[in-house]
């Protein structure tokens, strides 16, 4: 995937028109101009303009590579190029990724690749599967297994069931799910083994989130073209996030978004120091609230061609969450199906076509690694559902529960784990936006509390009101839609919140999403297996 050699460094200077290095020397520039015109004009993003990771982050992704733990026999992939634009997430996140891949482990390499296919098959992450379909026949696998799941040994068929619990509800897991992977008979897991698969699974899950988030995009054949781009809209080619994509007021719009991001984050902080918070009950209220309004950024049903959705002079008054099916609206406070004729809120509209919310018809190629093709993200919580009970972090906590049991089980991926959870959660620049020296530790505490929220953990000692406060409605809907069913992310979403900002800040949110989801599938199964034991 990564490798800090000659000829990764080669392909690394592609995207550095004007590195240092002996790349500005004569006759260097024309060579890259050809390459790049026969690549075609395509970075490493269908998000993120190629000029922009040049900016913000391939030179210290450069300076980087001669880390040990980028050593691999791979290259330097799109995947390694935007997530360098945090180099030093990028470390951590690569000295775990080449544990569960490429050292000795209970599980044979050629077997990790293919948990890795059926992972990454679950969100039809065609950039994943092709890498470990390759991988794995580079690591000796047997090339039947990849003409689908029925081809491939009835132990990796075992795991179907709790990969698709891991992916999509991982809530549902339960000892019995253990028990019946570890009951001892010709097709049985150990527990080593079965804790290796389990690390990798949500791994590849979480993997999958950032590459749809990030609009990561297949590198090109080795001759440079470019590989298919990811669908999207006509209008929102290259479309930079600076810029509006709703009106011509962007900037300012984006501008005054800022501002009072920066005031609603002054006022909380004085509230704390003020010893203001909310009571025991408050708090627990507001994450109801929170998780039942979290129902209301799901897709539910079939989007129509063409519908209308309310502009208010702060953006459009709607929470759209889905590449695909009819999110809801929300008018005045007050949702209702998208599907039923909006009450006019003022007089202008924002059209969205039903080329806004393509969602991509699952891959053939894809599909036969994957029993139960149908079965998808569900809420936590439903109206009129039984709800399941809410995981309280303090009951089973990574620190004190999942960490340690890790540790005894699969020592070498423990410590790994904790380190690059802590990487992305602690990550901060002290910037946001244009404005530097800021503290941005309730933000990222809320990013990250609300993924763990919308997969029904609980914090006691949080108030989710900061959630209401900080997270503007369309990160909302990004955040949720990336979490959750990321095969539908599309480029609107991404570009339509935090205007103003940086696109290494977005990535850093990807960030945060890829750790809080992997960390939130994990708890749930790791409980199961203590249960288990217990």
């Amino acid at each position: 995937m990564i490798v800090a050699d000659t000829e990764c460094c080669a392909e690394l200077q592609g995207y550095l028109p004007f590195s240092r290095g002996g790349v500005g020397a004569p006759g260097a520039g024309e060579e890259q101009k050809e390459s790049r015109a026969r690549r075609g004009p395509r970075g490493p993003s269908a998000f993120i303009p190629v000029e922009e990771v040049l900016r913000e982050g391939a030179e210290s992704l450069e300076q980087h590579l001669g880390l040990e733990a980028l050593m691999s026999s791979g290259r330097v992939d799109n995947l390694a190029v935007v997530m360098g634009l945090h180099p030093d997430y990028l470390s951590s996140f690569w000295r775990l990724h080449y544990l569960l891949l490429h050292t000795d482990g209970p599980l044979a390499s050629s077997w990790r690749h293919y948990i890795a296919i059926m992972a990454a098959a679950r969100h039809q992450c065609s950039y994943l599967v092709g890498s470990h379909m390759a991988e794995f026949l580079q690591t000796g696998g047997d090339p039947e297994w990849l003409l689908g799941l029925h081809r491939a040994p009835e132990k990796l068929r075992k795991l179907s069931e709790i990969n698709k619990l891991l992916a999509h509800r991982p809530w549902l897991i339960t000892k019995e799910h253990i028990q019946a992977l570890l009951k001892t008979g010709e097709h049985s897991w150990s527990l080593a083994e079965l804790i290796q698969a389990l690390v990798l699974l949500t791994h590849c899950h979480s993997l999958a989130s950032f590459v749809f988030g990030c609009g990561i995009l297949p590198e090109g054949d080795p001759e440079g073209s470019p590989a298919p781009q990811a669908p999207s809209p006509p209008s929102e080619q290259s479309s930079p996030p600076s810029g509006d994509p709703l009106n011509n007021s962007g900037g300012f719009e984006a501008a005054r978004d800022v501002e009072a991001l920066m005031e609603r984050m002054r006022q909380l902080q004085e509230s704390l120091l003020r010893d203001e918070g909310a009571s025991q009950e408050e708090m627990e209220n507001r994450f109801e609230l929170e998780k039942s309004e979290s129902l209301l950024v799901t897709p539910s049903g079939l989007a129509p061609a063409e519908v209308l959705l309310p502009l208010t002079s702060d953006g459009p008054s709607l929470a759209l969450c889905s590449a695909s099916p009819c999110p809801p609206l929300m008018i005045n406070q007050e949702w209702s199906p998208l599907c039923s004729m909006p009450r006019p809120h003022g007089d202008l509209f924002l059209t969205w076509s039903s080329a806004d919310i393509l969602e991509p018809p699952p891959h053939p190629d894809m599909l036969c690694f994957v029993e139960d093709p149908t079965f998808g993200y569900e809420d936590f919580t439903r109206r009129g559902a039984q709800a399941p009970p809410t995981f309280r972090a303090q009951d089973y906590t990574w620190e004190d529960h999942g960490y340690s049991l890790i540790q005894r089980l699969y020592p070498e991926g423990g410590q790994l784990l904790d380190e690059k959870f802590q990487a992305a959660y602690s990550l901060t620049y002290n910037t946001i936006a244009m404005h530097t020296g800021v503290d941005t530790s309730m933000l990222r505490r809320a990013i990250w509390n609300y993924i763990h929220c919308v997969f029904g953990i609980r914090y006691d000692d949080y108030d989710y009101g900061e959630v209401n406060q900080l997270l503007e409605r369309n990160l909302k809907v990004y955040i949720k839609t990336v979490a959750c069913y990321p095969e539908k992310t599309t480029r609107r979403m991404y570009n339509l919140f935090w205007r103003h900002f940086r696109h290494s800040e977005k990535v850093h949110v990807n960030l945060l999403l890829l750790e809080a989801r992997m960390q939130a599938a994990l708890l749930y199964a790791l409980r199961a297996i203590t249960r288990y034991m217990t």
